[in-house]
């Protein structure tokens, strides 16, 4: 994994675990890595693990079993508002920087549809 110096790594940990859950590729119920074997795996603290860990377990979008581990939750309403919240954050990172462009929203709504017509690909 590859960490840029824009955000802290444990938020970028974070958001890539969370693109793995709303992608399906960690579904509910799944066991996360060990905060020791994640840290090895990504080259990181296992401090910085942990914290990101906790900061999800905060969340509600994983579940800490005592002697077991780390679990993505298995509340699919829970799921289901991250998937929408990091839809949001991806739409609105998108409009902003198209405006920022001078597009119009018709303009900007043309280029969506020419790109979903297209299949998402050049």
């Amino acid at each position: 994994m590859e960490f840029s110096n824009e955000h802290p790594i444990y938020l970028q940990i974070k958001n890539d675990i969370y693109y793995k859950i709303c992608k399906g590729n960690l579904r509910p119920g799944d066991k996360l890595s060990s905060v020791r074997d994640y840290a090895v795996e990504v080259g990181v603290n296992p401090n910085t693990v942990q914290r990101t860990y906790t900061d999800m377990e905060r969340e509600g979008i994983v579940e800490k079993r005592r002697g077991q581990g780390s679990y993505v939750t298995e509340d699919f309403q829970t799921i289901k508002k991250l998937r929408d919240q990091m839809a949001f954050e991806q739409v609105q990172l998108f409009y902003s920087s198209m405006t920022q462009m001078g597009f119009t929203d018709e303009e900007i709504v043309d280029q969506l549809q020419c790109v979903m017509k297209e299949g998402g690909t050049s």
